[in-house]
């Protein structure tokens, strides 16, 4: 994998979190973790729609760049299907920027990036597992089953479906450095 690579897969999260977190300060007058959703800080007609939504589409496509290069690192076929559909995400993550909240195919690109990138980084870590790398493999299932239960609590218990949004986006966070640490930079 390339240098430029590693970099766009270690910043991306990066620049995508500043743009959620500047867009909810803010909004912070009208915006509630626990009443909306993420999307709303990005909708047609907000006046900052922006804020959210630039960071998001420029963190889709380094994330996306980065995600190239892992396709080459990862040998099982389990794997590199994974990293396919966990690619796929990362395309509908650039198309809640591109379509944000308020536009017709907004709704399915959302679910889109959750169930991509979710099912995407499973794949990928049971396709590892069956490379050999049994540690990886049980972290990547425990991380899903971990978020797929908290999510399900989040969607029951508030109003808004941020918080259920970020223990998504979380889980994916977590898995992702943790996949970089393991594979680029342990033994490094």
């Amino acid at each position: 994998m390339r240098k430029s690579q590693l970099w766009a897969g270690i910043t991306s999260p990066i620049i995508a979190l500043s743009g959620i977190a500047a867009a909810i300060i803010i909004n912070r007058s009208w915006w509630s973790l626990t009443d909306n959703a993420i999307s709303d800080l990005g909708k047609v007609g907000l006046p900052h729609s922006w804020v959210m939504n630039v960071p998001l589409l420029i963190s889709a496509i380094l994330a996306i760049y980065y995600v190239m290069g892992l396709f080459k690192e990862v040998k099982n076929p389990i794997s590199k299907l994974g990293v396919g559909v966990f690619m796929l995400g990362l395309f509908f993550l650039a198309g809640i920027a591109v379509f944000p909240e308020g536009t017709g195919p907004h709704y399915e690109v959302s679910w889109g990036f959750f169930a991509a990138g979710s099912l995407g980084f499973l794949m990928a870590g049971a396709g590892m597992w069956f490379e050999g790398d049994r540690r990886f493999g049980i972290f990547t299932v425990l991380l899903f089953a971990i978020e797929v239960l908290l999510a399900r609590w989040a969607f029951g218990a508030f109003s808004g479906v941020a918080i259920a949004e970020f223990i998504g986006i979380f889980a994916i966070l977590t898995w992702h450095y943790m996949l970089m640490w393991m594979k680029f930079f342990k033994d490094k």
